[in-house]
């Protein structure tokens, strides 16, 4: 990850515009979605590698899922997003079985169906 100073990887022009559209916040300083900004990289920069290094633990060569789940559930930092991972459930077994299949060197396998042959 580069540094670039000055700048933000999130738009800071639609930030304000979102915090105006909010009826109950009033006029924002210019240095508050600068701000914003900066705190919404370096949570989603936690939340990342977090989840990444959780995706090697396990030695899955995808990120998944699960593994954002699992991330946030191990972490205290992240414990505020349990309830919004929480719903994550579907597909979740799948993507488990894909992990510890390629865990213990198995191969995925296409399986022609009769509706793909049509």
């Amino acid at each position: 990850m580069g540094k670039r100073s000055g700048t933000s990887k999130f738009p800071v022009a639609r930030i304000k515009k979102i915090m105006q559209s909010n009826e109950e916040v009033g006029k924002v300083a210019q240095a508050t979605p600068v701000l914003i900004s900066k705190a919404l990289e370096l949570f989603m920069a936690e939340l990342i590698d977090a989840t990444v290094k959780e995706a090697k633990a396990k030695g899955a060569k995808r990120v998944a899922p699960h593994h954002l789940k699992r991330a946030v559930h191990k972490s205290e930092t992240l414990d505020f997003c349990k309830a919004i991972v929480g719903e994550l459930d579907e597909g979740l077994e799948e993507d488990k079985a894909k992990d510890e299949g390629a865990a213990r060197g198995g191969k995925r396998r296409k399986v022609a169906t009769a509706a793909a042959d049509a």
